[in-house]
């Protein structure tokens, strides 16, 4: 918890420190309270007394009663600003921090736990700085200040009080015994039970047509229970720790009157009205001291979860991507649109299989370069080396002629036109979603970028056409008219590099063509590399790159490689006719 402080700005320490004289203030304030007590008692029962007397001693004992109020509300108020704007400040760094993450650390962090993360442990931070921080501060300086008070009243009560704050204390220890380690596994079921809700909501489809609601119904009871047995242990652990406390703070007063009778019954005539004082004095003060440690007692019900929380948090923003930015903006002059794989070889950081092995190619401004192979031959894996989703294990990935590693990420990026293997799009028009990005939204631009996507067809039927609403994901569009839009969303940028993993399985083979055509007229210029499945797709393209288990095991043209790559030409058989074979 205290790694986090770290992240507080000046603006919110100065503001600390204002409420932490405004609590020293509560304090001073309320101990003094005792003593216009004591003031009012012998005023009281001393005979002859002047009522302007106890008038005054009263009004001091109002004004203090109400300064006391007033800096509570101080710190109050300060405490939530701080507590609200330093969360506001942990959620932009969480956020700032994922949007840096690549595949790996998404791997490392489940989707449902980076929300649970960003939600309700910053929750927990914000609960803990806007009332634990006023405990922790309050607390130990008012039990010192009041035992510092009382040290000299009797020793018989100081020691009645000495050992209910020892009875207390052991209360507190083995309660938190067993709670702290609920608190710490509370947040990793909240996430467990995020997880359960989100695939569920995710994969409906697929629930609903395998008559599977009973059994993600039974996985969500299981991450419930888990959830509300743990909640409930803690609950009822808190819950017991209260009256406890209140037995204990009764059992302090029971015992200052008891031993105070005793005191004013054995004290001379003249020493019992001292004693009495004395007494209700004492009385005032050891609440106070039982009331600091109750406040302690809070701080433990919030500290737990607010560390796990913040521990979580700190997790997120101190991981360190894998993918380190470059220094360069550009590359080559005269080399623009070129990419070389030289020895490239991969493997995923969690695996020691290697995906890719010795990948040797070129591909020159304008071309078109296929990959095609069996499922799981390491075609994606190739592609994702470009725009630096990952980084080679071995050997070099260049883009116009400077390592993929040199380039700043936004530099590479922007020079990447990419679309991936299933296409998402995110809540707002379709103009929005293909011009992605662009704040200074060029319509013709969209317009154009649609018609090479063959997407003006779907659209023009729409009643708002380009304004037309798209939903979270694009659920409200079919798989091909998600497709196409992203194809468009990539076309809009005229990138130096066309990136198309996949994208045009969703499409039928009209379609493909009639996009694969209008690629060539408009994105002449773009050097285009395809991931394809079908032999069709990728027959006219510059230089096909065959894959078989993470290496080259082919590379040539469509008609080059039927007659010298023996898994390409099986790979066509599988889906081309003896004469279209024979084109």
């Amino acid at each position: 918890m205290l790694r986090i402080v770290r992240y507080l700005s000046k603006a919110e320490i100065g503001q600390m420190l204002v409420a932490l004289v405004s609590i020293v203030g509560q304090i001073w304030l309320d101990l003094t309270l005792p003593d216009y007590m004591a003031d009012i008692t012998q005023l009281v029962e001393t005979p002859g007394s002047e009522m302007h007397d106890i008038w005054v001693a009263g009004g001091k004992m109002l004004l203090v009663s109400l300064g006391s109020a007033a800096c509570a509300v101080v710190t109050g108020f300060i405490a939530a600003r701080v507590g609200a704007s330093f969360s506001q400040r942990l959620r932009s760094l969480e956020f700032n921090k994922v949007e840096s993450f690549g595949p790996a650390e998404m791997n490392r962090f489940s989707t449902a736990s980076l929300i649970t993360r960003s939600t309700n442990d910053i929750t927990q931070i914000q609960m803990f700085i806007t009332m634990g921080l006023m405990m922790i501060v309050k607390a130990p300086i008012m039990a010192v200040w009041a035992v510092c008070k009382i040290a000299g009243k009797g020793f018989d009560w100081t020691l009645a009080t000495g050992i209910a704050v020892a009875i207390l204390l052991v209360v507190i220890a083995v309660l938190m015994h067993f709670v702290m380690p609920k608190f710490k596994a509370m947040q990793r079921l909240t996430d467990n039970i995020n997880l359960v809700a989100r695939e569920n909501l995710t994969g409906l489809r697929v629930v609903r047509a395998y008559n599977a609601e009973d059994y993600q119904e039974a996985k969500f009871t299981e991450a419930n229970k888990e959830l509300t047995e743990t909640q409930l242990f803690t609950n009822r652990a808190m819950a017991i720790m209260m009256p406890l406390m209140n037995t204990i703070m009764n059992g302090l007063m029971l015992a200052v009157y008891w031993i105070g009778a005793y005191l004013i019954d054995a004290a001379d005539a003249i020493d019992k009205l001292t004693t009495f004082s004395n007494m209700v004095v004492f009385s005032s003060y050891s609440i106070q001291v039982i009331m600091s440690f109750l406040l302690l007692s809070m701080v433990f019900v919030l500290w737990p979860r607010a560390d796990v929380s913040a521990q979580r948090v700190l997790e997120v923003i101190d991981t360190e991507p894998m993918v380190a930015d470059g220094t360069q903006d550009a590359g080559k002059p005269g080399e623009e649109g070129e990419i070389e794989f030289r020895n490239v070889s991969f493997a995923y950081p969690d695996s020691r299989h290697a995906m890719l092995e010795g990948v040797n190619f070129k591909a020159k401004k304008g071309q078109t370069v296929a990959f095609i192979g069996s499922t799981g031959s390491g075609k994606s894996s190739l592609i994702n080396l470009v725009p630096r989703f990952y980084d080679a294990t071995q050997g070099e990935v260049l883009v116009d002629g400077v390592n993929v590693r040199d380039y700043k990420l936004k530099a590479l990026r922007d020079k990447i036109g990419y679309v991936p293997q299933q296409s998402f799009l995110f809540k707002g028009t379709i103009a929005s979603n293909v011009a992605y990005g662009d704040t200074d939204r060029d319509d013709d631009t969209v317009r154009r970028a649609c018609d090479v996507a063959q997407a003006t067809e779907f659209i023009d039927k729409k009643q708002k056409k380009y304004d037309s609403g798209i939903s979270q994901g694009g659920s409200n569009v079919s798989g091909g008219q998600k497709q196409r839009l992203s194809i468009a969303r990539a076309v809009y940028r005229h990138p130096e590099i066309l990136i198309f993993d996949d994208s045009f399985s969703a499409l039928d083979f009209k379609t493909d063509r009639a996009v694969r055509d209008a690629l060539e007229k408009e994105a002449k210029d773009s050097t285009k590399l395809i991931v394809a499945q079908r032999i069709g797709t990728i027959m006219n393209a510059d230089r096909i790159i065959v894959l078989d288990d993470g290496k080259v095991v082919g590379q040539g043209t469509h008609e080059e490689l039927l007659d010298t790559c023996e898994v390409y030409r099986q790979i066509a058989e599988s889906q081309l006719s003896e004469d279209e074979l024979k084109r």
